[in-house]
């Protein structure tokens, strides 16, 4: 008897599991996807900008250091 209810509880666990990957395929059939086209346009942009950002932060970065640098020098005349 206790074979039967270990079953079926396996055969219900089974059935959620398949009910769970139907459920997924169908609502994955609803996504709107993108084209390929608009897939390369923007995976550029992306890439653009980040780009764009890291020269960026790379000349605020130059700056900083000269600033810091030249900083340094002045209070290293003045100060002996």
């Amino acid at each position: 008897m206790s074979q039967k209810v270990a079953k079926l509880a396996m055969d219900k666990q089974k059935a959620k599991r398949f009910g769970y990957l139907e459920e997924l395929k169908q609502e994955l059939k609803k996504v709107s996807w993108t084209s390929k086209s608009e897939l390369i346009h923007c995976t550029k942009i992306v890439i653009g900008t980040t780009f764009a950002f890291g020269l960026g932060i790379y000349v605020a970065d130059l700056c900083i250091r000269g600033a810091i640098n030249s900083l340094n020098t002045v209070v290293q005349w003045i100060a002996g």
